[in-house]
């Protein structure tokens, strides 16, 4: 008995009960979330409900570890008093002080949900801290919906009641070491389970989860909020939120300088199908058919299938990432938004309605998928995938044949492309994008292939040809496809990754990636090679150009096959300052000031010329104009406009 108690069972077993505790009041507060809110979240069927709370369970294990951190260290740390009566109610007041607060945000997201249409985030505490009636407010919304209140004070109680039931009896350790060496095994241990559980997965493939990982579950982008918890909505945004209203020039000139919307009347009677490639970590930098004219020392191209492929397209050799992540990637290259200092897929304005080709090519009729081979939900391109409307997701799961999966990512690219090229075209038009995975670190490639590609200079240019002759192998099986005769291909990079050549260590150069139309109809007259500058955000417009959408679209892209002639504004973010190439030069924002202007040729940044050219007119209205681009950014998507 004595070793149980040095082993410290009880109290384990105790901060067990208490923890569960916090996951059993969280799913109440789940469900009076959804009653109350029932007309703005449906939930057709009970088991909907259900397995929105059971995937919401992870949702709650990062918000309750959040914000019991402190109380469960103390709870388990060998100080020997730890089942004293004072010491224990200590614990008592620290666990309900905590929990109670961040229960709170919970029932007041209750009724301010309806408001705002978002769980509750940090971007709460720049509204607050700009009004001076938040008491009133506060006090109004008690007496308009007192059972908040009222629900509140009767569940805490219930959870004070529930708490004291289980007491941990007093004991003071006789045998020290035993009680040191399993408080330390236990300290450790529970460390691990706190650092997974905060992540959301244990997965060396998944990033930690965010906003936008709830969609992953739901059917309606509503449903995620009920998915996520106020708590974890709000702790996960805090100090993310760089998304502020700013106000520097008047809607004319936004109107004539940026051209939020396009209109494009281009007729089509035979809409074409559309297959988007977005290659991972695929650099502008690997593929011969984009550094012909870049004059580098002793170039070596990874991708010959890419380059005889852009032989017979219209390829863009000046293109641009507008992010710096997988995410971003998706974001950008389908829905046209680029991601700024803070990725707008992890923002607390993720979930909203968003024009994109997914839901232009839904509107005419088109049969929307998107392919990627990792675990369902990897990289938030499950739940994103779900906001922007696509019909159908295909990943590790509906590949099912864990034989071809790489042990650390995702299916190899080679067999999920075979997989991609025989599962597409069931119905006519569609529109699909696959996300490749195999360019990637940990720089491996299937163990047959080992010998067949060349090393190269640095552990990318291995890998990048395995996919490249996925590519090939994709297309060979692509060719006896009914569809593939009327379909346009695109391919480009998420983002970039390794560089060996000095081109490509210049700063803006950090952001090229490459872009590729094909088709293997020359009615569409896609071929040759346009040296003017584009962007992953002009691949939305582009396509809603080739396949005859004749309805205004939301885009800061352009088509980049329209006889229109549109000035480009390329936007893209280091991770702390904009960029933008306007014109003849680039420059870098902070969001409120223009910090530098340089030569457009200057991809490397090195030469501020702000001083020297502020006055001139070209750079004046460049200047204003990347304070209007980032200010009807920031317009439209924390004022839900991005439809």
């Amino acid at each position: 008995m004595n070793f149980f108690k040095e082993f410290r069972k009880q109290e384990f077993l105790v901060l067990l009960y208490r923890i569960f505790l916090a996951y059993f009041f969280y799913q109440i507060a789940r469900f009076l979330f959804w009653y109350f809110n029932r007309d703005l979240i449906k939930v057709d069927s009970l088991s909907d409900y259900f397995s929105l709370s059971f995937h919401g369970i992870a949702f709650d294990t990062t918000a309750i570890l959040y914000v019991n951190a402190l109380f469960i260290l103390l709870s388990i740390i060998p100080v020997i008093i730890n089942t004293k009566k004072n010491y224990q109610k200590f614990l008592f007041l620290l666990y309900f002080i905590t929990n109670g607060i961040a229960y709170a945000m919970n029932f007041g997201d209750m009724v301010y949900f309806r408001f705002s249409q978002m769980r509750l985030t940090s971007a709460a505490l720049q509204v607050a801290q700009h009004e001076n009636n938040i008491f009133k407010v506060f006090t109004s919304s008690i007496v308009q919906n007192p059972f908040v209140l009222i629900g509140f004070v009767l569940f805490m109680t219930l959870w004070v009641f529930l708490y004291k039931k289980v007491k941990i009896t007093e004991h003071r350790p006789v045998k020290l070491v035993p009680y040191f060496i399993w408080s330390v095994v236990l300290l450790c241990v529970t460390t691990v389970l706190a650092v997974g559980g905060i992540r959301g997965d244990f997965k060396h493939s998944t990033r930690p989860i965010n906003l936008v990982d709830a969609n992953r579950f739901a059917r309606l982008p509503s449903q995620g909020n009920m998915v996520l918890n106020s708590t974890f909505s709000f702790f996960r945004t805090l100090n993310t939120n760089n998304f502020n209203e700013v106000h520097f020039v008047d809607e004319k000139f936004i109107t004539e300088n940026i051209h939020p919307y396009k209109l494009y009347e281009r007729k089509v009677e035979n809409h074409p199908n559309i297959i988007i490639f977005i290659v991972e970590s695929f650099g502008r930098e690997y593929s011969g058919a984009f550094n012909r004219d870049k004059n580098i020392k002793d170039y070596v191209s990874y991708t010959p299938f890419i380059d005889s492929l852009a032989n017979q397209s219209l390829i863009f050799p000046n293109t641009f990432a507008n992010g710096r992540q997988s995410i971003h990637g998706m974001s950008s290259v389908l829905a046209g938004i680029p991601s700024l200092t803070d990725a707008f897929t992890s923002s607390p304005y993720s979930n909203q309605k968003i024009q994109s080709i997914v839901s232009v090519c839904n509107e005419m009729g088109y049969d929307t998928s998107f392919y990627h081979g990792a675990p369902n939900g990897s990289m938030g391109f499950l739940g994103f995938g779900n906001i922007l409307g696509f019909k159908h997701y295909f990943g590790k799961t509906e590949y099912n044949n864990d034989n071809d999966f790489d042990g650390m990512w995702s299916i190899w690219d080679e067999p999920f492309l075979q997989y991609f090229a025989k599962n597409t075209g069931e119905k006519q038009p569609f529109m699909t994008t696959v996300f490749t995975a195999s360019s990637h670190h940990p720089f491996k490639i299937p163990e047959k292939y080992n010998g067949k590609f060349k090393k190269g200079k640095n552990q990318m240019h291995e890998p990048i040809q395995y996919t490249d002759y996925a590519i090939k192998k994709y297309f060979e099986t692509a060719k006896k496809q009914p569809w593939f005769k009327n379909t346009i291909f695109v391919f480009t990079g998420d983002h970039t990754n390794e560089v060996y050549y000095p081109e490509y260590e210049k700063m803006m150069n950090r952001f090229a990636v490459p872009l590729i139309f094909y088709s293997p109809n020359s009615e569409y007259h896609l071929k040759g090679v346009n040296p003017e500058f584009a962007q992953q955000i002009d691949i939305y417009p582009t396509l809603a150009d080739l396949i005859g959408y004749n309805k205004k679209i939301r885009s800061w892209g352009r088509s980049l096959v329209s006889e229109k002639q549109e000035a480009p504004i390329i936007a893209n973010s280091d991770g702390a300052v904009e960029q933008f190439i306007i014109g003849n030069y680039i420059y870098r924002f902070d969001g409120k000031e223009v910090l530098g202007v340089f030569e457009k040729t200057d991809l490397g940044l090195e030469k501020n010329l702000l001083n020297q050219l502020k006055n001139k007119p070209e750079v004046q209205k460049g200047m204003l104009s990347a304070k209007a681009w980032y200010q009807d950014y920031m317009d439209r998507v924390i004022n839900r406009k991005l439809y």
